[in-house]
């Protein structure tokens, strides 16, 4: 019978009924799997030794969803492979499709009339903000029967897990709003530059840009020109800054750590550091004033399927941002060493 057909069936009251059409009726939805981990170990070879299959079961699986589709996925030869234009659209759907599916049991936890479920947050490393620790404190009081999930992770990784529906929500840098999400400025933050106490910077005062020039820099992975850290990027090559890394890391923690060393100088959130200035584990270095500013978003996904808990949470964080004026949300505009 061809597939495009509706089948004829008999239900329980003896009555002739009609299955479904279309793809979705009849997709071996292992062949879609078996895509997946294909996309992401970008080779047939790589697949069949991450599923424990043979190649020549893993290429089969190829050729049957391709037949299926009626579209080339990917074009390969025995030196070469990569995802076509269509290949590339199915993976996308494909990430979309399995966090759903993931999320399920989130999803169905969430039906009683209680407020009870789990939220699996996706977070940029060091998110330091009062708004986001009180509503986990008032929501959860409030709500016992829920759990969270916090996962730190890049801002890149946060954005793909929440446009995957893999996250219920995230909190991350963004330089441009991702058109498919939600996206609400959550805070706002001023970054300095900073040195270690054996850097030769380290106690001195009246220090310029121009004194910074010479020294190696530590920073981090995204400190490019239209990346997320921009505003940074650019005040590194208006200062005209040493090209020469010392070290960087996509973890705030990693970056911090590398200059509490010695390694270079190198930029942090001005906030997040107000301790470690005020104990002479970090001094800060010029601008003092017009320090960069960086923009932190609370995004979600409007056709997410949210469970009751994240839900309410999510309104709940939304609200409480709504109702703090952005000057109340944005943080080190005043350098911790100049303060009262």
């Amino acid at each position: 019978m061809n597939v495009n057909m509706a089948e004829k069936h008999e239900t329980s009251s003896g009555e002739t009924g009609t299955l479904p059409q279309g793809v979705s009726w009849s997709m071996d939805w292992n062949l879609l799997r078996t895509f997946v981990v294909i996309a992401e170990e970008n080779s047939i070879t790589g697949a069949a030794r991450f599923l424990g299959l043979k190649q020549p079961t893993v290429s089969n699986a190829l050729k049957r969803l391709e037949t299926l589709l009626g579209v080339q996925l990917a074009a390969r030869d025995p030196r070469n492979f990569a995802l076509t234009r269509h290949g590339k659209a199915l993976y996308k759907e494909c990430r979309e499709i399995f966090g759903s599916v993931d999320r399920l049991p989130n999803l169905l936890a969430g039906t009683s009339d209680a407020i009870e479920g789990h939220v699996n947050l996706c977070m940029a490393s060091h998110v330091v903000t009062p708004l986001l620790d009180a509503a986990l404190s008032e929501f959860h009081a409030a709500n016992p029967m829920t759990s969270f999930s916090i996962s730190v992770l890049s801002s890149r990784d946060v954005v793909e897990r929440v446009l995957s529906k893999q996250a219920s929500f995230g909190v991350c840098l963004m330089r441009q709003p991702e058109p498919e999400l939600r996206s609400k400025l959550f805070y706002r933050e001023h970054f300095g530059l900073f040195c270690g106490p054996t850097h030769p910077l380290y106690g001195r005062e009246g220090l310029t840009l121009e004194d910074l020039r010479v020294y190696e820099r530590v920073t981090f992975s995204t400190d490019n020109l239209g990346d997320v850290l921009h505003p940074v990027a650019a005040l590194r090559a208006q200062a005209q800054l040493s090209d020469k890394l010392a070290g960087d890391s996509n973890n705030l923690e990693e970056v911090r750590r590398m200059i509490m060393a010695g390694l270079g100088i190198g930029p942090l959130p001005i906030h997040v550091v107000e301790r470690d200035i005020a104990t002479g584990r970090i001094w800060q270095l010029p601008p003092y004033d017009h320090t960069p500013l960086v923009d932190i978003f609370l995004i979600s996904h409007p056709r997410a399927n949210l469970n009751a808990a994240e839900a309410a949470f999510l309104a709940k964080l939304t609200n409480l941002i709504s109702a703090t004026p952005l000057e109340a949300r944005t943080y080190g505009a005043v350098p911790a060493t100049l303060e009262a």
